[in-house]
């Protein structure tokens, strides 16, 4: 059995609890063995005609779900089309859209979703604002508790994402873009302004977890 054949496999395994875990906190949850039906699971969720936009988000670009959703039947909020002054406003625009699409940078077993935010955009249209979140979650990030969790946002989202989201040759001015490991700054470049626990879903249903069986994002 091949490397990905045996994470499929213990993914599906885990997802059994997991899944009764986030139910019980008021999440509506599905269960895909690959991102692509990931994606298309995605799309039955969000009506057409919605208005739609997303945080920041590896996993999505991925799977090919933001494309899919431009090209689609829907009003899009398209953060990667404007800068300055127009984004700051996209910001506060999405907090009425229909549907916000995102991932969570780790999740505890016991079904508690945590996402660690540089300006605050993404962690606050998560908890409130959009009248549906989907997000779609790749099991590598599923963390034993809820200290492990916050600890893999920390540890390894963060300089991961530090590390892309720096300029070739330029480094942010932060200690994890020069030694890859999170030195617990202050630095204004820091993107760990902010870490939200998202401990129960209400009103619920309101967040729609996609839990994935493939390695995805950071």
């Amino acid at each position: 059995m091949g490397k990905d054949a045996v994470f499929e496999k213990r993914s599906g395994a885990l997802a059994v609890g997991l899944t009764k875990a986030l139910e019980g906190r008021h999440f509506e949850v599905y269960y895909c063995a690959t991102g692509e039906e990931a994606k298309e699971k995605a799309l039955e969720l969000i009506p057409p005609g919605s208005s739609v936009s997303w945080g920041g988000s590896m996993t999505l670009a991925g799977i090919g779900l933001l494309d899919a959703v431009r090209g689609g039947d829907y009003t899009v909020l398209d953060r990667d089309t404007v800068s300055g002054e127009a984004l700051e406003k996209l910001f506060r625009d999405v907090f009425s859209c229909d549907v916000y699409l995102t991932s969570f940078n780790a999740m505890s077993e016991d079904g508690q979703l945590v996402n660690i935010d540089g300006r605050g955009n993404r962690v606050a249209a998560v908890t409130f604002g959009p009248k549906t979140v989907i997000a779609v979650v790749g099991m590598n990030k599923v963390c034993k508790t809820l200290d492990d969790a916050i600890a893999r946002a920390r540890n390894t989202a963060a300089p991961l994402n530090t590390h892309r989201l720096s300029p070739k040759d330029a480094p942010m001015g932060t200690p994890c873009a020069a030694t890859g490991s999170c030195g617990d700054c202050k630095s204004p470049a820091s993107i760990c302004s902010y870490i939200s626990v998202t401990r129960l879903c209400k009103p619920a249903g309101r967040i729609k977890v996609i839990l994935v069986g493939e390695p995805l994002g950071y």
